[in-house]
C-alpha cells in the first residue's frame, strides 16, 4: 500500500488492535486534502499505519501502536528500507544478504524461490536447536538468513543492500549502527522490566486486582475487533479460562471456544475445558484425538514450520487450530500468563534449590553429583523402590532416578542462571553432537542482556519473555493456525499489560509456592476456585510411549546410524544410545530424541 503523500510503501502482516483510536486522533491532526471529506480512501490498518508515519514518523508510530506485526517499510524519498516487528515478536520476518542482494520475508519457503539461494545449513545455529528445541533470534538454519528480533527495526540505506555487514555466524543480539545498515529497538522489555520493578506499584492488592482485571478486559475488547467468525483456544487451565470468561463477560452471545482431548492417562485437558466452558456459557466444542490422527500430522511439520522446530506440543496445537478454523477465522489464546505471573514450575523449584545450594562449597556440591551420577537412574529407581516404604509420602516420585541425575545436573552451577539454562537445555553440550558447529552467543549467555534487579524469579519470567516465548510459544502457534489460515491473538502480550506486570511485586506473582496468583484472583470472579485449582499440566501428547510404539519404524529410519553418518551433521553414537536407553525404558529420551528426529525429517523435506 502506498501512503496518501506516495512517499511511503509498505507490505504488512499482522493486526494493529488501536487502529480505530489512532485514526480519530490522526483526523484532527491531518488536514485534508481539498475535495476530500477526510482522510482515508479506505477502512484498514494498514492505511492508518501509513498515516500514522506521516504524521508521527516511524518511531513516533511504533511508540504509540498496539498490535501484532512484522511490515517494511519503503522511505521513497530518504531511500531507506525499513523492517518493524511488534514488541512480543507474535509475528514473523526473516531477513538476509545473499549474491549481492538484500530480501525478506515472513516465511522461509519464500526466501528459498530467491534465484541461485544455495540453502547451506548454518551448523552453529543447528547446534541452538539441539539446546533449545528451536533456533532463537537472530538466528536461522540457512547461512546468510536472520530472524529479526522482537521490537526491534532494520534501517537500510539502498547503498548497504549489497553485503552483511557483520561476521555471517555473529549477528547482533542488540543494536548495531554502521554505514547503511542500523538495527535498533524502539521498545525494550528489559528497560521496562527494570524501570517497572525500581518503581514498584503503590496500589493495594485489592486494587491490583480491580487494575489487572480492567486491563486484560480491554486488551480482550480490543482484541475481539473483527469482521469474520471469532473464538477462542480453552484448556482449562487459568491462563485460557481467564481469556474466555473475559471474552465472554463483554459478548452477548455465546464465544465460541475449542479443546482437544487424548485419551492416554495424563494427557487430558479436555474435561477441564468442558467444566469451566460449560460454567461461562460458552459454545463449546472438543474433539479426542486417536494417535492416528495425531501422527497424521507429522509429515506435514516440516513445511508447517519452515525450519526445524520440535516443541512436540506443536502436533495439538495443530490439531486445535484445524478443529478451531471449521467455525472461527480468529481464535485467542491465553500465552504468555505463565511468564508474566509466574506460572511455571522452574519458577519456585529453580530459585528453592539455588537457595539451598547456592551456599555450600562447589567442591562438596560437585561430590555429591559425582555420588548421583555413579548409580544409572534405573538402579535409583531399584533402590527407591526398596526405601518407598519409609520415604515420606512427598518423595514418593514417578521415576526417581530421572529426577536425582537431573539434580546432580545443577550441583555444579556457579550461578543461579546456570541452572536456569540447564533447566531449560535439551542437548547439554550440543557443538559435541553436531560436527563443525561452535554454539554461539545468545540472549540466554550474554551477561550484558542480565536484568538489574535481585529476585531470580523475575530474572527468568524476562529470560522466558526474551527467547521461549518468541522462539517457541508463538512460533509454535503462529505457524501452526497460519497452516489452516486461521488468525490468532494473545491478549496477554498486550504491551500495556506487560508493562503493568513488571510494576508488580513478587508477592503477587508467587504466593505459598504457587504461582499467578494476581491472575487467579481476577480468575475467581469469574470461576469457582474448584474448577481450575488443580496441577499445572503442559500441553502435550505422549510422544515417550509413541516412540516406543507406532513411531518406532518412523523413528528408526531417520535416525538408523546409516543415515545419520550419511547425512554428515550429527555424531550418531550419542544419539543411538539415547535411543537403545529409550527403547528399553530405562530413560525417557523423548524430548532429545525429537529434536534430532525433527531436523532429520525437515532435512528429508527440504
Amino acid at each position: 500500500m502506498i501512503s496518501a503523500s506516495g512517499r511511503y510503501v509498505v507490505v504488512f502482516n499482522g493486526e494493529i488492535y488501536n487502529h480505530l483510536e489512532l485514526r480519530r486522533q490522526l483526523t484532527s491532526a491531518v488536514p485534508f486534502r481539498e475535495g476530500r471529506k477526510g482522510p482515508w480512501r479506505g477502512h484498514s490498518d494498514t492505511e492508518t499505519l501509513l498515516a500514522a508515519v506521516e504524521a508521527w514518523g516511524l518511531e513516533g508510530s511504533l511508540q504509540t501502536v498496539t498490535g501484532m506485526f512484522a511490515f517494511a517499510l519503503w522511505d521513497r524519498e530518504a531511500r531507506e528500507l525499513h523492517l518493524a516487528r511488534d514488541r512480543l515478536g507474535e509475528k514473523p520476518l526473516y531477513y538476509g544478504w545473499h549474491k549481492g542482494g538484500f530480501f525478506f520475508g515472513s516465511e522461509l519457503k519464500a526466501l528459498k524461490a530467491y534465484p541461485g539461494f544455495s540453502g547451506e545449513i548454518a551448523r552453529n545455529a543447528l547446534a541452538l536447536f539441539l539446546r533449545h528445541n528451536y533456533i532463537p533470534a537472530p538466528y536461522a538454519v540457512y547461512r546468510g538468513l536472520y530472524k529479526l528480533p522482537p521490537a526491534s527495526v532494520l534501517t537500510l540505506r539502498r547503498k548497504a543492500a549489497n553485503r552483511c555487514p557483520w561476521p555471517e555466524e555473529q549477528p547482533p543480539l542488540q543494536a548495531f549502527d554502521s554505514e547503511g545498515v542500523r538495527l535498533w529497538r524502539y521498545w525494550s522489555l528489559r528497560e521496562r522490566a527494570e524501570l517497572g520493578q525500581a518503581d514498584i506499584s503503590q496500589l493495594s492488592e485489592a486494587e491490583m486486582v480491580d487494575a489487572l482485571d480492567e486491563l486484560l478486559r480491554d486488551a480482550v475488547r480490543r482484541q475481539m475487533i473483527a469482521d469474520v467468525p471469532l473464538g477462542a483456544f480453552l484448556s482449562g487451565g487459568i491462563d485460557s479460562s481467564t481469556v474466555v470468561a473475559l471474552m465472554q463477560a463483554q459478548h452477548a452471545r455465546p464465544v465460541k471456544t475449542f479443546s482437544i482431548g487424548f485419551r492416554e492417562t495424563g494427557y487430558d485437558e479436555a474435561v477441564y475445558a468442558r467444566a469451566v466452558a460449560k460454567h461461562l456459557g460458552t459454545e463449546h466444542t472438543e474433539l479426542y484425538i486417536s494417535p492416528e490422527q495425531a501422527l497424521a500430522v507429522i509429515p506435514n511439520l516440516s513445511s508447517i514450520y519452515d525450519e526445524p522446530f520440535a516443541d512436540s506440543s506443536q502436533i495439538p496445537t495443530f490439531l486445535v487450530s484445524q478443529l478451531a478454523r471449521r467455525d472461527v477465522s480468529i481464535g485467542l489464546s491465553g500465552d504468555g500468563g505463565d511468564e508474566l505471573f509466574g506460572g511455571y514450575n522452574r519458577y519456585f523449584w529453580a530459585a528453592k534449590t539455588w537457595r539451598r545450594i547456592g551456599r555450600l562449597p562447589r567442591p562438596l556440591r560437585g561430590a555429591m553429583a559425582n555420588g548421583i551420577g555413579g548409580l544409572s537412574p534405573t538402579a535409583w529407581n531399584r533402590l527407591w523402590k526398596r526405601l518407598e516404604v519409609v520415604l515420606p509420602r512427598q518423595w514418593r516420585y514417578a521415576n526417581p532416578g530421572d529426577k536425582l541425575h537431573k539434580f546432580a545436573e545443577v550441583l555444579t552451577a556457579n550461578e543461579a542462571e546456570e541452572i536456569y539454562r540447564n533447566l531449560v537445555s535439551h542437548w547439554k553440550s550440543p557443538a559435541e553432537i553436531v560436527r563443525g558447529a561452535a554454539e554461539p552467543a545468545t540472549v540466554l549467555t550474554g551477561f550484558h542482556q542480565r536484568l538489574d534487579m535481585p529476585d531470580f524469579e523475575h530474572r527468568m519470567m524476562y529470560l522466558d519473555l526474551m527467547s521461549y516465548m518468541p522462539d517457541d510459544l508463538l512460533v509454535k502457534v503462529d505457524r501452526a493456525a497460519m497452516a489452516v489460515s486461521l488468525e490468532t491473538r494473545v491478549p496477554f502480550l498486550d504491551h500495556r499489560v506487560v508493562e503493568f506486570a513488571w510494576r508488580l511485586p513478587l508477592s503477587v506473582k508467587i504466593r505459598n509456592g504457587q504461582g499467578k496468583w494476581l491472575l487467579r484472583q481476577v480468575l475467581y470472579r469469574y470461576l469457582p476456585k474448584e474448577l481450575i485449582e488443580r496441577p499445572k499440566m503442559g500441553f502435550g501428547i505422549p510422544l515417550d510411549i509413541w516412540l516406543r510404539g507406532p513411531l518406532r519404524d518412523w523413528a528408526e529410519e531417520l535416525i538408523g546410524e546409516a543415515r545419520l553418518q550419511r547425512d554428515g551433521f550429527f555424531e550418531p553414537a550419542p544419539i543411538r544410545e539415547k535411543w537403545a536407553e529409550h527403547l528399553a525404558g530405562r530413560r525417557n529420551w523423548s524430548y532429545h530424541l525429537w529434536d534430532v528426529l525433527m531436523f532429520q525429517a525437515w532435512l528429508e523435506a527440504s
